[in-house]
């Protein structure tokens, strides 16, 4: 017994020396990318490290390559300026990147595999945006947003740039030669035009064409009517190939460029639909659907290389993994196991071999290769060893009958630090955004404005649950909330809460409830449905229905998600919005909010905050300048992802130092 004793205060002490702060986690690196080279002998992927020293607040991006075999494994770029989105060229010799480097704009940049300093082949008016090698290595293909006019210029500097709603710079592609002109320059050709906006492009193989997604202009509102189009590589008209009426997105050429894969939503019109996969001959006709996938939410990655098979990545539950659909119209078969993550999966030319980045909840990401003929994963990066060292604590899967007994609802229970069975702790109920996100099993020891390992390090206990309405469940359950947001989805939420208080785990007195953007709407409505809550958190969240559908940049979402516009069904929205039934809440609540969130325009943060002032409910509201919908300067991260200790340490029943759990 005084062994057990002995050991159980050795471990304590271990985990108090090796203590999870937000100011620790910001030291977390952030993988990005795993891109393999086409002859499958090296890897380039992207480390990006949070800066944060005096006036700084910025993630510098720096590109490494390693070697398959393990036997290197190097930086390759450098400097004060970010390098990323690097891609192989064809023969595996050259690896072209982005970067502002000698510029102010995002240019493309070329350097050897051997070494050398890397050279500007772009000097664009705009930003570089994605980008692709033509099959022979002669020339890249780019996207880029049109820049200023000569006039719209001029009227900048004199204080004449009115701006008229719903005008966009499109986006279109071009093309440069990577053989220097008389000049000196590479030659830059554009290829498209017009009334469009390109979001996806692809080479065929023989390198004659370009395939590419496009929308009707810019605005995110339009991203579910999306076609697919061909161009020639020296210049021509467009030819549409796919013009369902809903979403035609993603294109990839065969090997043998016969045939040109898509995913496409079919005539439906949703922000939650289902999508499959389709082929179609390259030169246009009539496309076939394949088996459907188990989400219907997916990312078409590669062929195989015999023609075969599509490879595709998809969420299933609380995982991501890789499958390989057969062109045959069999069903998809998962290459991955279903734990963990497995994301920004490349192949090599062959597809003998796949490169990616893999994590779970205690094992923070690295780069892998995995042999597709053992399906044998080999890690082949180091990034955060430091941070695998650490004491993690403990999460796991859970799931609960939904209350009205028609779904499996799955959570991820993160337990307090030195969890003890017997005793109860405090809860961290932490909801999702989208609403069609989900939590995943992905590293807890991540720099987030929800610092998983740090909230156990305070005592708490965190549940994550996935709520009708999630991705990752199939499209009934994803689209199971329409017309029911802050109903059903609540019910599945807090029988999750009433699981893990049964189960003895979490004291019911003891509860702190938080969520960014559709996770701050679930917890603005929570507050006004109950009290039991002792400190909420509201991020980015949508509180009034009806005065975002006015103010936001996607007006058609809550129509999608709720049948009709406001002005047809005011009553439902305002059944719906936590505005509605605010005289109901005691909660002490911190509203957040980023000052140039367009998605969730600061005002429903604003909103909530004045109403809660007025009904003399505690609270506080922080806004953060420069921040879109999702706070980007690892400053402000840090700050946010504090402050939510702080007000729920503030008022979690009178607490100023760690939880450690009652009896």
């Amino acid at each position: 017994m005084r062994t057990v004793s002995l050991l159980l205060l050795c471990s304590v002490a271990v985990f108090a020396q090796n203590a999870w702060t937000p100011a620790e986690m910001m030291k977390f690196k952030r993988l990005t990318s795993a891109v393999l080279s086409p002859d499958g002998k090296r890897i380039a992927y992207t480390v990006s490290v949070p800066l944060m020293e005096g006036d700084k607040s910025e993630f510098l991006t720096h590109i490494w390559v390693a070697t398959t075999d393990g036997g290197s494994n190097r930086q390759f770029t450098f400097g004060d300026k970010s390098c990323s989105s690097p891609q192989f060229s064809p023969d595996s010799r050259w690896l072209a990147f982005t970067s502002s480097r000698g510029s102010d704009r995002t240019q493309l940049h070329l350097i050897s595999l051997e070494g050398g300093e890397a050279e500007q082949i772009t000097s664009q008016k705009n930003n570089v945006g994605q980008f692709a090698w033509s099959p022979d290595g002669k020339r890249i293909a780019f996207i880029m947003t049109d820049p200023l006019t000569e006039q719209e210029e001029r009227n900048r500097k004199e204080k004449r740039d009115m701006e008229i709603a719903d005008t966009y710079k499109n986006a279109h592609i071009y093309t440069v030669s990577l053989t220097k002109n008389a000049r000196g320059k590479y030659p830059v050709k554009r290829l498209t035009g017009g009334d469009f906006h390109v979001t996806d492009l692809t080479w065929s193989p023989d390198g004659k064409t370009i395939a590419f997604a496009h929308q009707v202009n810019a605005s995110l509102n339009e991203w579910p009517t999306t076609d697919i189009s061909i161009v020639p590589s020296d210049s021509g008209a467009v030819k549409k190939l796919v013009a369902n009426k809903g979403q035609d997105a993603n294109p990839v050429y065969s090997p043998d460029g016969q045939w040109l894969a898509f995913f496409s939503g079919g005539d439906a019109v949703s922000w939650s639909g289902a999508n499959n996969v389709y082929i179609i001959p390259a030169a246009g006709g009539t496309s076939k659907k394949l088996a459907p996938t188990f989400d219907g939410s997916f990312q078409l990655l590669s062929w195989s290389a015999d023609g075969k098979s599509i490879f595709i990545s998809e969420a299933y539950r609380t995982t991501r993994v890789v499958y390989a659909l057969p062109v045959d119209g069999k069903p998809p078969k998962m290459i991955t196991p279903a734990e963990g993550m497995y994301t920004n999966a490349t192949f090599s030319k062959a597809t003998d071999l796949m490169a990616c980045v893999y994590q779970n909840s205690s094992v923070p990401p690295n780069v892998y290769v995995m042999n597709l003929k053992d399906m044998k994963l080999r890690k082949i990066s180091s990034v955060n060893d430091d941070f695998a060292a650490k004491p993690h604590a403990k999460t796991e899967v859970i799931s609960w009958k939904s209350k009205d007994g028609k779904y499996t609802i799955d959570g991820l229970l993160t337990y307090p630090a030195n969890y003890q069975a017997g005793r109860k702790y405090p809860l961290i109920l932490n909801i999702h955004g989208g609403p069609a996100g989900v939590f995943t099993q992905n590293y807890t020891g991540a720099s987030t404005i929800y610092p998983l390992q740090a909230f156990a390090s305070e005592g708490y206990a965190v549940l994550r649950p996935n709520p009708r309405g999630s991705s990752g469940y199939g499209v009934e359950f994803r689209q199971a909330n329409k017309n029911d947001w802050g109903f059903g989805d609540y019910d599945d939420i807090m029988a999750g809460v009433d699981k893990v208080i049964a189960d003895g785990i979490v004291h019911p007195d003891s509860l702190c409830v938080t969520g960014w953007s559709y996770g701050g709407y679930m917890t603005s409505m929570i507050i006004t449905k109950t009290n039991r809550f002792k400190a909420a958190m509201v991020g980015a969240g949508v509180t009034n229905l009806i005065s975002f559908t006015g103010t936001a940049d996607i007006p058609d979402f809550i129509p999608d998600y709720f049948g009709g516009e406001l002005w047809d069904r005011t009553d439902v929205y305002a059944r719906h919005s936590a505005m509605f039934a605010v005289k109901n809440v005691k909660t002490p609540t911190l509203v957040i909010h980023g000052e140039r969130d367009l998605r969730v325009p600061i005002s429903q943060g604003q909103e909530l905050y004045m109403a809660l002032k007025r009904l003399g409910v505690k609270t506080q509201m922080v806004s953060y300048p420069r921040t879109p919908h999702g706070p980007q300067e690892p400053k402000f991260i840090q700050d946010i992802a504090e402050r939510v200790i702080d007000w729920f340490n503030q008022h979690n029943r009178g607490r100023t130092g760690k939880n450690t759990g009652t009896n």
